[in-house]
């Protein structure tokens, strides 16, 4: 019976750790600050922050990151060049918008789809 009760002492101990460990890394973790910052920003853009609320969460955003990198020894100032991209925002032009450029070669223009037998002998 003591055989038991330590395993499963043991076993609960070991998973509390992990928990532990895990919520420190979550909380330390300035990835997740990042995101929730790109989507302060999307939601702002949208209209659906006004500039007040905006500011606000980014300043939060900003000083809980500085007070990560900071326990982590990096005094660095945030710049938004720190980090990965996350994103790029791209638009497509339709063909009656598309401008060539002098040099650049004209597209080439779609094949006509042959004609259909029945359409041939409805002429």
């Amino acid at each position: 019976m003591l055989l038991v009760d330590r395993m499963l002492v043991g076993g609960i101990k070991f998973v509390l750790g992990k928990l532990a460990a895990a919520v420190d890394a979550e909380l330390n973790d300035d990835g997740s600050l990042r995101e929730q910052l790109l989507q302060a920003q999307m939601q702002y853009e949208l209209g659906e922050l006004s500039d007040d609320e905006f500011k606000q969460v980014e300043a939060a955003l900003l000083a809980r990151m500085r007070e990560i990198r900071e326990a982590r020894g990096g005094n660095a100032p945030l710049s938004p060049l720190d980090g990965k991209l996350s994103g790029v925002e791209a638009t497509f032009a339709s063909d009656a918008d598309t401008v060539l450029h002098e040099n650049a070669p004209a597209p080439e223009s779609p094949a006509p789809a042959p004609e259909s037998p029945a359409r041939k002998s409805r002429r």
